[in-house]
């Protein structure tokens, strides 16, 4: 396919939804795009409290500085009034009794590298950055935990833990710019999910301020614990609406002592696709199973990354990891089983070096695609894992039918694809055209049984969508609920619900 000139609108919602309202919510107003909006939090009096609370130091009111705190990946600016630097639960829940007494809207903030706007403030207000709260307060070896505050990146997590010969799994792909609070808000997934899980699977205990204010305890540092409803993971996934994080504890396992990737690629992307079960048949569960389309080899060849072979239609990386007795002998069954599966061009890595390098080709994903378009809609389907191919299949299709370039690719270990449509920010016509692409493959993970986001969540990007995922009893029961801790809508508003 020729490649098309693509583009977004002013408003990213407008980009991906055909059923977001024309006119605003009372008191907001658009600005080239930009949602913005007057409430108390711009009143001197109320400024003067939040520095009472975090110390003069920790607050922005400059209009001019508020930019970073605006925006996540999708790029989409709203402009909050003041943005405060917390340092712990009592200060947090200060900020929202004093929100719930006056009246201004609260977002919490991580690292602000998500892919749905669900840390960003759509209706102005406040918000609490969580930078300040960036300790890991203990690493237990013999109960295989951690507690964390919540400004703590994922990576640096990740290297406490392993100095200690301990491992924390998830890993998504901004792990070294995303925080532990806004992993566990999203339940972040990432590419060991495959034999690992996601990051509700991890989470053990937390200390959430409640939007009325209340700080609150859940779970603990044990496994097991059926004591009352689990409030534990109503939180972990609720984007930021339910409550605040200030402190998690987290399960750690033993630190595998090697790994070993093998990468092969196919003459097509069901080839790739049918050695995932032909690995489980032979009892071997990859930490990472990766899947890139020819799409995605197109780019990464026009980067000047990699050269394929003319007739590679998919690439397959699969990684396992455990002794280095177990990695030597699964990497070697694993390169028997690709090339049976009629997998060519395949390298099996021999050193911690070979793993990077093998390794390259997903990395370089995310740079070498922006040649393709100013704006990249990622989308996160998720289906079936055998069902894999089909939705590249309809993706590529609703792409090409809308003259629109797409990308497809992911983990199709737990069956969690990217699906990304590349724009041009100045095309109006491009614009309508990817609309229709990303409504339709939302449609798509929907018939072949999957649903419209694996690990980036809903936020206002997405909210237009619910309806087609959810039932509308499920969506009014996650109403009431909401309703029941954040009576005054005082936490995260605009996001989810529309």
């Amino acid at each position: 396919m020729s490649r098309q000139s693509t583009a977004t609108p002013s408003s990213i919602t407008e980009a991906v939804s055909d059923s977001v309202a024309d006119t605003p919510p009372s008191g907001v107003s658009f600005v080239r795009g930009t949602r913005r909006a007057t409430t108390p939090a711009s009143d001197d009096g109320v400024r003067a409290r939040l520095r009472e609370i975090v110390g003069d130091e920790n607050i922005i009111v400059d209009p001019n500085r508020f930019e970073p705190y605006s925006q996540d990946a999708v790029k989409e600016k709203f402009a909050p009034e003041a943005v405060v630097f917390p340092a712990n639960a009592v200060e947090i829940s200060a900020i929202i009794m004093l929100a719930n007494e006056v009246g201004f809207p609260v977002t919490a903030r991580g690292g602000g590298v998500g892919y749905t706007g669900g840390a960003v403030p759509v209706e102005g207000g406040i918000v609490i950055g969580t930078d300040r709260m960036n300790r890991i307060k203990e690493i237990n070896f013999d109960d295989l935990c951690v507690v964390t505050e919540p400004g703590v990146t994922t990576y640096d997590l990740q290297q406490a833990v392993e100095a200690e010969g301990l491992f924390y799994p998830p890993d998504p792909s901004s792990y070294k710019e995303s925080f532990i609070g806004g992993n566990i808000a999203e339940n972040a997934g990432g590419i060991r999910c495959a034999k690992y899980g996601v990051t509700k699977h991890y989470v053990l205990g937390l200390e959430v301020v409640l939007p009325t204010g209340e700080i609150i305890k859940t779970g603990g540092r044990t496994t097991k614990n059926v004591v009352g409803f689990d409030l534990t993971m109503l939180m972990t996934g609720s984007e930021g609406m339910l409550g605040i994080i200030t402190e998690a504890t987290l399960r750690l396992i033993p630190l595998p002592e090697a790994t070993r990737t093998v990468r092969a690629t196919f003459r097509t992307m069901r080839e790739a696709c049918e050695c995932v079960p032909a690995l489980t048949r032979a009892r071997i569960t990859p930490v990472a199973l990766e899947v890139l389309d020819a799409r995605a080899l197109e780019v990464v060849e026009a980067a000047g990354v990699l050269k394929f072979p003319e007739d590679a239609g998919a690439l397959l990386l699969a990684a396992v990891d455990g002794s280095v007795d177990e990695v030597e002998k699964d990497g070697r069954q694993v390169e028997e089983i690709l090339r049976a599966r009629g997998g060519f061009d395949v390298e099996r890595a021999a050193s911690v070096e070979d793993e990077q390098r093998l390794w390259d080709v997903r990395r370089s994903l995310s740079s070498a695609i922006k040649r393709y378009g100013t704006l990249k809609l990622n989308n996160d389907l998720v289906v079936p894992r055998s069902r894999v191919p089909e939705l590249i299949e309809r993706a590529t299709e609703i792409a090409d039918k809308h003259q629109t370039f797409v990308v497809n690719f992911g983990h199709v270990g737990d069956g969690n694809i990217h699906v990304n449509f590349m724009c041009d920010r100045e095309d109006a016509e491009a614009i309508a055209r990817t609309r229709l692409c990303v409504k339709e493959s939302f449609q798509a993970a929907i018939d072949l049984g999957g649903t419209i986001s694996g690990e980036h969540g809903i936020g206002y990007v997405k909210a237009p969508y619910l309806s087609m995922a959810l039932s509308p009893a499920e969506i009014e029961t996650m109403k009431r609920i909401k309703h029941a801790l954040d009576p005054r809508g005082i936490l995260n508003p605009g996001k989810m619900f529309v």
